[in-house]
């Protein structure tokens, strides 16, 4: 099927020194139906059969029954075949970074949009002024990939591992990055806690939410999750660090940690055994009661614990990874090749405890965003992929389909203050809609099969949405020659 672009169309008016009127558009010209569809209600979790959607530019203007598509006969009509509608998924945690990789990051955009991801929330990085670009690009139509909200660079302490952060260690400096990072337009403030001291940690949460920003993070052991909610955490990046809840000494344990009177290893050893799963509940009712929304990045830490026994030398994602980008995977691997079978047992284990969690959380309120920390440094997280593999693990927590599909739709929407255009298939909203062959309602794996894409007003048929992947692949072959 040729792509459809949705504009709307242009009746000429006459030149003023003619007399003739213009000629009338039929009444539904440039309009697009989709129709004979499953229309997937994300945020009811329920099924809506034999409807059809109405797109006007890239606006959805009227949803209707099947029977009412002779009231469109002018407008451009595509059957779906009885397949399921649903939003553009948003993968809540990316890293687009690799001082040396801006291309080898740049040709995997459109390969999100084949995987049905219309929405990247890009937690900072070393590339912060290209992917300022490319969000602009994105936005104006200049560049074929999922919009980007992103943090720019993160908060960092003096000497911090990681490159290309903001490096802080008084409150002026914080002040002053905070500065920079308005002036760069960044989406949200994103804090890691390598060598960000307590005090400040929090001081730069207070002042983030003090000028209006979503502020996400990690947890620091010199710090309780409860003093992060008090100071106004929007979200808690990477579901591990929630363990600490089920500890009644957790408190005390930050405090010891910033005393100088137990050392991070040490406070990190203290948290291996005598977790307390209610305790944890009471933890993450009280963190639903702050509205301190959780990003569990349940594949990264899968994808560690099984490295040992996987082999990922076939894996078909690695058509569109350059030697370049997964030679940053190595890091990873040299460090963890000394473990011994006790260890890598513990690993397992604690990658299904924190698993384990989701149910609670869901249970207790806590909002969930689907988010697969994809990154060159992140071990065989492949980006786009690794999102369809993150929510078939919270399948396998327990969480039910509706619930997993709220976590990579309407939840990421709401979350970054993008609801009223982004998250759900309404009247009125951005017509960023993925036809899927199977019902996600009943198996989440539903969602690895893309049939049709329409992305700001136009249309990608299965074989369009391989040709963004053919293309990929042509184009990680061109670097690596």
């Amino acid at each position: 099927m040729p792509l459809v672009r949705l504009s709307l169309l242009i009746v000429a008016v006459g030149s003023l020194l003619s007399c003739q009127s213009a000629p009338q558009a039929p009444e539904h010209a440039g309009l697009l139906v989709l129709h004979n569809l499953n229309l997937v209600d994300v945020e009811q979790g329920k099924l809506q059969a034999n409807q059809l959607v109405v797109v006007q530019q890239d606006r959805i203007v009227a949803i209707a029954p099947e029977q009412d598509l002779a009231k469109y006969p002018d407008a451009t009509q595509i059957d779906a075949g009885g397949q399921y509608l649903i939003p553009g998924l948003w993968d809540m945690h990316v890293h687009f970074e690799g001082r040396d990789l801006v291309e080898d990051n740049a040709l995997l955009l459109p390969v999100y949009l084949a995987y049905g991801i219309t929405g990247v929330r890009e937690a900072a990085s070393n590339l912060a002024p290209v992917v300022l670009s490319w969000r602009q690009q994105v936005e104006q139509g200049r560049l074929l990939g999922p919009k980007i909200f992103t943090a720019g660079q993160k908060f960092e302490g003096i000497d911090s591992l990681w490159d290309g952060d903001l490096e802080v260690g008084t409150e002026q400096q914080m002040r002053d990055g905070m500065d920079k990072l308005q002036h760069m337009q960044v989406d949200f403030i994103k804090i890691t806690e390598n060598t960000l001291q307590p005090d400040l940690y929090l001081a730069t949460i207070r002042e983030a939410r003090r000028r209006g920003f979503l502020v996400s993070s990690h947890v620091p052991y010199g710090t309780s999750i409860g003093e992060l909610s008090d100071a106004g955490l929007s979200s808690i990046e990477h579901a591990s660090y929630l363990l600490r809840l089920g500890f009644a000494d957790e408190g005390q344990t930050a405090a010891a940690v910033r005393a100088g009177q137990l050392t991070i290893q040490q406070a990190a050893d203290h948290y291996k055994t005598g977790f307390d799963q209610q305790l944890a509940i009471k933890g993450y009712q009280q963190l639903a009661a702050q509205h301190v929304a959780v990003t569990p990045t349940l594949i990264g830490g899968r994808q560690l614990a099984h490295l040992h026994d996987t082999d990922h030398s076939h894996d078909q994602f690695l058509q569109y990874l350059t030697k370049d980008f997964t030679a940053s995977y190595q890091w990873r691997i040299d460090r963890m090749k000394g473990e011994t079978a006790e260890q890598q047992q513990q690993r397992k284990d604690k990658e299904q405890l924190i698993a384990a969690q989701l149910p609670y959380l869901w249970q207790a309120g806590v909002t969930l965003l689907a988010g697969s920390d994809s990154a060159a440094l992140n071990t065989y997280v492949y980006p786009a992929q690794a999102l369809h593999d993150e929510l078939e693990l919270f399948q396998q927590a327990g969480l039910t389909p509706a619930q997993i599909l709220q976590t990579a739709t309407i939840n990421g929407a709401r979350f970054m203050r993008q609801d009223q255009d982004y998250g759900s298939i309404a009247v009125g909203k951005k017509a960023e809609l993925v036809l899927l062959h199977d019902n996600p309602l009943q198996n989440i794996s539903a969602t690895r099969q893309v049939q049709a894409l329409l992305y700001q007003g136009q249309w990608y048929d299965k074989s369009q949405l391989e040709q963004l992947l053919q293309k990929a692949a042509a184009r990680k072959q061109q670097l690596e020659h």
